[in-house]
């Protein structure tokens, strides 16, 4: 009942408090001047944590409580997806899909072959905004857990229990493995490779990186949805 709500409703917004849903200046714009939202329409509160409850937008651009708060459990088990980011704004796109597709986590990883390499500062600004975009595309598919978004890591940042390394001609995903780290444009070099981890195949062939991370999204968040069965060769 919960997911057939939200998706009809007309919008879904990020609060402190569902109980108490105190729009911020720009939601509140959003929802009144580009969505033009008419008066009494269904809106959904969400904390991000797990915590939403359905609202109604009023004439003066607030939200009145419609409904009790409802708890939802954090989905299980976590999936995880690392990503050597590249040029232009495929970072963006890379994690607005995947915060579409569900995964939970989301690595930015740092790797031997990088062509794109943050300094600690611009490293701060990029993940504030790639963490605004998952907001953003968690809202538009009714995502009421926000997914972590976190980095610059090398695979030694990663945890290793469920991960493998993306790499054509590797096994199928079996059912162990609950994340997926895809490497940069020029791949992994022979010494990640070396380095003792796993490795699975996406595809039967090369992939271009941003549409690696995505397909991962799609394999790991279509096991767990139980919409394909994962058995691993």
């Amino acid at each position: 009942m919960g997911v057939a709500l939200r998706r009809r409703a007309a919008a879904q917004v990020l609060v402190t408090d569902p109980a108490v849903p105190l729009l911020e200046p720009a939601d509140a714009h959003h929802l009144g001047r580009v969505l033009r939202l008419g008066a009494g329409e269904l809106v959904v509160a969400t904390d991000g944590r797990g915590r939403w409850a359905p609202c109604r937008f009023r004439p003066d651009g607030t939200l009145e409580p419609d409904g009790p708060v409802v708890v939802e459990a954090a989905p299980s088990p976590v999936l995880t997806v690392a990503f050597a980011p590249v040029k232009g704004e495929r970072p963006e796109r890379v994690v607005e899909k995947l915060t579409e597709l569900g995964v939970d986590r989301v690595v930015v990883l740092r790797s031997a072959r990088s062509v794109v390499r943050w300094d600690p500062a611009r490293a701060l600004g990029a993940l504030e905004r790639l963490r605004r975009v998952a907001a953003e595309a968690a809202a538009q598919s009714r995502r009421v857990w926000l997914p972590e978004v976190t980095g610059v890591v090398g695979l030694d940042g990663l945890e290793r229990a469920g991960m493998a390394l993306a790499e054509p001609g590797g096994p199928s995903l079996g059912p162990a493995i609950t994340g997926i780290a895809v490497g940069p444009e020029g791949g992994w070099s022979p010494e990640e490779l070396a380095s003792g981890w796993p490795t699975v195949a996406l595809a039967t062939h090369v992939l271009r990186a941003e549409t690696a991370a995505i397909a991962s999204g799609v394999l790991l968040g279509a096991r767990r949805a139980g919409t394909v069965s994962g058995h691993g060769r």
